[in-house]
């Protein structure tokens, strides 16, 4: 018996993963657990996914990293002075 619960399981588990589904597990305060549970659900009811993805990626920065160049494209240059005078080096004899 314990071998086809064992089946079953890894089963769940390919279908789960296959969905692009992970498991996560997380020590909290007992006040907070409703507070994620709720968080948790609004992301799994496809009404409310894209509505709370935004909410939270606004909130706490996630969602797709930027790449370098759209980094700098975003950065605020306004009152800095890019210019720097040219270093020829030392002096040096050979």
């Amino acid at each position: 018996m314990a071998n086809k619960a064992r089946k079953n399981l890894s089963a769940y588990r390919r279908r789960q993963k296959r969905q692009g589904i992970v498991r996560v597990e997380m020590s909290m305060r007992r006040d907070d657990a409703p507070l994620v549970r709720g968080v948790v659900k609004a992301l799994s009811d496809p009404d409310q996914r894209s509505e709370m993805r935004h909410l939270l990626g606004e909130r706490f920065g996630i969602g797709k990293s930027k790449g370098f160049k759209e980094l700098l494209a975003a950065a605020p240059l306004e009152g800095i002075d890019l210019k720097r005078d040219p270093d020829f080096g030392r002096d040096i004899e050979l």
